[in-house]
């Protein structure tokens, strides 16, 4: 989820518009720094903000059904293998073509080398010394 954003410099120029409106509502130091024009790009940002959060909020809402979906989909493609196997077997050639491993080709390791493999493993690993 996207947090929607808000903007400090938006709140720092209403405060200072607001400041500058106590001194005089029509101030006006020419090459379009007026009060009018800061106003109205005030406004300006306070819009595209509104709309980018709007699309967040849309954003946010799609990437929500996106996973409700995706897990709908898991749980199926789960149940679809697991009617074949019921139907097929777990040792069938169907089963294979819908996705699944036979139970025959799966390795089984034993304990023993469950164990030798951690074992290398932690033997192996460089030691670092402080």
């Amino acid at each position: 989820m996207r947090p929607k954003q808000s903007s400090p410099i938006l709140k720092k120029a209403q405060l200072r518009a607001s400041g500058l409106k106590a001194i005089d509502p029509n101030i006006d130091f020419g090459n379009a720094n007026s009060l009018q024009n800061m106003q109205q790009k005030i406004e300006e940002l306070r819009n595209k903000l509104s709309a980018h959060n709007t699309a967040l909020a849309v954003i946010n809402a799609a990437k929500t059904e996106i996973v409700e979906l995706e897990k709908t989909l898991s749980d199926l493609c789960e149940t679809m293998l697991m009617g074949v196997a019921v139907k097929y077997g777990k040792d069938s050639q169907e089963y294979v073509m819908a996705g699944g491993v036979r139970k025959s080709d799966r390795i089984r390791k034993g304990t023993n080398t469950r164990l030798k493999t951690v074992t290398e493993k932690t033997t192996n690993e460089p030691v670092e010394t402080v």
